[in-house]
């Protein structure tokens, strides 16, 4: 299995955020992926990523192959000084706003058809039992 370090696109159109993944190298990028290990928003200003340093060497050590991209987020990681260094778990101050209310719409839209499905079903039984 060939193991990828890249970067994820994620936010709506003109505000895109990208989240730093493992993913096995045959899937798209948009496909399942293994774990998340930070992200990166390139219209932030000042330190516009976080990664979780640990478990990029973990993966690094383990034969993952960084993208470019990935590489020089690394890079540049690598070279903070230690007490700016990010390292350590992804907290949710860290993720970008934009990345929380993308995902609270889609979880929104999932339960509002959970409901409708939920709805729908007993009327399908009581149209079954007349028949």
């Amino acid at each position: 299995m060939a193991v990828k370090i890249r970067l994820r696109r994620m936010g709506s159109r003109n505000a895109a955020f990208y989240r730093v993944i493992v993913q096995d190298g045959r899937y798209a990028p948009t496909g399942r992926f293994i774990e998340t290990l930070g992200w990166y928003d390139p219209k932030q200003d000042g330190n516009n990523f976080s990664l979780n340093l640990d478990r990029v060497n973990y993966w690094l050590e383990n034969g993952a192959q960084p993208s470019e991209t990935a590489k020089s987020l690394i890079k540049k990681a690598d070279a903070l000084p230690a007490e700016k260094a990010v390292s350590g778990t992804v907290t949710e101050e860290e993720v970008p706003v934009a990345a929380v209310e993308a995902e609270e719409a889609v979880e929104e839209a999932t339960e509002e058809v959970a409901e409708e499905v939920a709805e729908e079903a007993p009327a399908e039984e009581a149209a079954e039992e007349k028949a």
